[in-house]
């Protein structure tokens, strides 16, 4: 399953901080050596503040209680950095701590500027400590405060560039404090400033893209209304087109998403179609089930996908959550991606066949004889299909109105030879007609 592991194809579109909860569940699911993950955490923690984190980190990994020396100059510097950024912004900070102060900043940036430097004697050099604050405060892992005075730097940036910066930032903080619906307003306000800002070039436009949809996904695999979320974003032209250019990886999470998603399932013939232009670009067991079950019909490669989509799930970071109920422990998104999964094949399977047998689609269900019986009558039940099951004989037997694959196809043909012989018809004709007239 380590071949099937995107950290690689991740990390790079995202902040080092955002890295950090990657590497924790690689580190939980055992796939790499656990000395290997603690060298990649320190490096990380190398070019952030955290530098008491990375002392703990490098106890653990070399059994000892003895950290290197440049350890703690690092850690004297970032203490007496941090309070130099404090004192240079603390008269913004208290005037914003001011409830009757704050009520006076108004929706204008400039005039907030302009009032706080006549009438508080807050100029620039104070609204730029706030920034820096707020950047060093991120860095050093507290994120609410960095969330905060982010926020309260925003109502004061005049900078286009900077602004931009600054919601990055915010965004950040949100997602690893889990807070999923702050985190997903600013992720909409973020997309709305990426599609209309008039950046430098075309790539850095698709650049910001490629980040917003990898950074989506700690939003969109956790937020209530996430499957929905992923789906309408990453099937925005603009955006499915860079996940095309550069991001073919990401086929994986829209693809369980249109899966789980009964909702979304008039995406799946879009999604069919992106698979298939970009099977040679990218490809795993997610999306080889999809191409095994609605391009080849290809039931006995689709079952054997089933199987190695639920590994690659319940690997996944994203897609392989755990819920902890006592002793007990589910990973609900694998359970939904099966379950569909199952339905896919038996819709599709229905389809071509109209007795079916049980024993038959148990094993492609991936299920015993009574589970797979037991399956089939609820779907049945709920799902209103033409369908009676003979229990004695061991069938299903589909309604006759039922649409037939075979039958589509064989129609299909008689159009296209009907369409093949107008078309050349047209172009015979005129040519018969000049050699005859020569």
């Amino acid at each position: 399953m380590a071949n099937y592991d995107l950290t690689s194809r991740i990390a790079p579109h995202l902040d080092r901080h955002l890295v950090f909860p990657l590497l924790e569940f690689l580190q939980e699911r055992g796939f790499y050596n656990d000395d290997d993950i603690l060298k990649a955490k320190i490096e990380l923690l190398s070019k952030t503040n955290m530098v008491d984190y990375a002392m703990d980190i490098h106890k653990n990994l070399y059994h000892t209680e003895e950290v290197p020396q440049e350890m703690f100059n690092r850690r004297t510097e970032v203490v007496s950095r941090l309070k130099s950024l404090e004192e240079s912004a603390a008269p913004l900070i208290s005037f914003l701590q001011n409830p009757s102060y704050v009520q006076e900043l108004k929706a204008d940036k400039q005039y907030n500027v302009q009032m706080l430097n006549d009438r508080f004697k807050i100029g620039p050099e104070q609204i730029e400590a706030l920034y820096q604050y707020a950047k060093f405060q991120f860095e050093c892992g507290n994120y609410s405060a960095a969330s905060e005075f982010l926020y309260q730097y925003r109502a004061l940036c005049t900078n286009s560039e900077r602004s931009l910066s600054v919601l990055w930032g915010k965004l950040a903080a949100e997602i690893l404090m889990q807070n999923w619906d702050e985190a997903l307003e600013e992720l909409n306000r973020l997309k709305e400033i990426i599609d209309s800002k008039s950046f430098s070039s075309p790539l850095s436009q698709l650049q910001n893209r490629i980040w917003l949809m990898h950074w989506s996904l700690f939003i969109f695999f956790n937020h209530e209304n996430g499957r929905n979320g992923i789906i309408d974003l990453f099937f925005q032209d603009k955006y499915l087109n860079a996940i095309q250019t550069n991001a073919h990886h990401l086929l994986r999470y829209v693809a369980t998403a249109v899966v789980v998603n009964k909702r979304k399932r008039n995406m799946l013939k879009e999604l069919i179609k992106v698979i298939q232009q970009e099977q040679h670009s990218y490809k795993d067991p997610i999306t080889e089930f999809i191409e095994c079950l609605y391009v080849n019909y290809d039931f006995e490669g689709a079952q054997n996908k089933l199987r190695e989509c639920e590994e690659v799930i319940l690997n996944d970071p994203f897609l392989g959550k755990r819920i902890e109920d006592g002793n007990f422990a589910t990973v609900p998104l694998r359970d939904e991606f099966l379950e569909n999964a199952r339905l896919f094949i038996f819709e599709t399977y229905c389809r071509i066949h109209q007795c079916i047998d049980i024993s038959m689609l148990a094993e492609k269900l991936n299920m015993n004889y009574d589970e797979a019986e037991r399956w089939i009558m609820n779907l049945v039940r709920n799902s209103k299909l033409e369908a009676k099951i003979d229990s004695v004989a061991g069938t299903v037997i589909m309604g006759t109105n039922h649409p037939n694959v075979h039958e589509q196809i064989i129609e299909s043909m008689k159009n296209i030879n009907m369409r093949t012989y107008v078309l050349a018809k047209s172009i015979l004709d005129p040519a018969q007609a000049a050699q005859a007239a020569r």
